[in-house]
């Protein structure tokens, strides 16, 4: 089970607030996502990065409706749950 991102918030150090559909919060910290590249690589200049928002139609994090986080990997990070079982490798 996961659950979708109803509202972001960009914080300093490419960290986003983000609140899912159960009441649940936390903090994701994007830096480790962007050190590694690739779609990412764009997120590392700070103006592309505040323009995070939510997708509601899918409950992502999108920027620019190109690049997004799976609700699943925001929820585990953010508020420190583990991954659903499907996911584990």
């Amino acid at each position: 089970m996961y659950h979708d991102v109803v509202s972001v918030k960009c914080l300093d150090d490419f960290r986003l607030e983000l609140t899912f559909d159960n009441g649940e919060a936390g903090v994701l910290d994007c830096t480790p996502m962007i050190a590694k590249g690739g779609v990412f690589a764009r997120l590392r200049d700070p103006e592309v990065f505040r323009r995070a928002k939510v997708n509601e139609e899918l409950g992502v994090v999108t920027w620019d409706d190109e690049v997004d986080i799976a609700p699943e990997t925001a929820y585990s990070l953010a508020t420190g749950s583990p991954l659903p079982e499907w996911m584990e490798q």
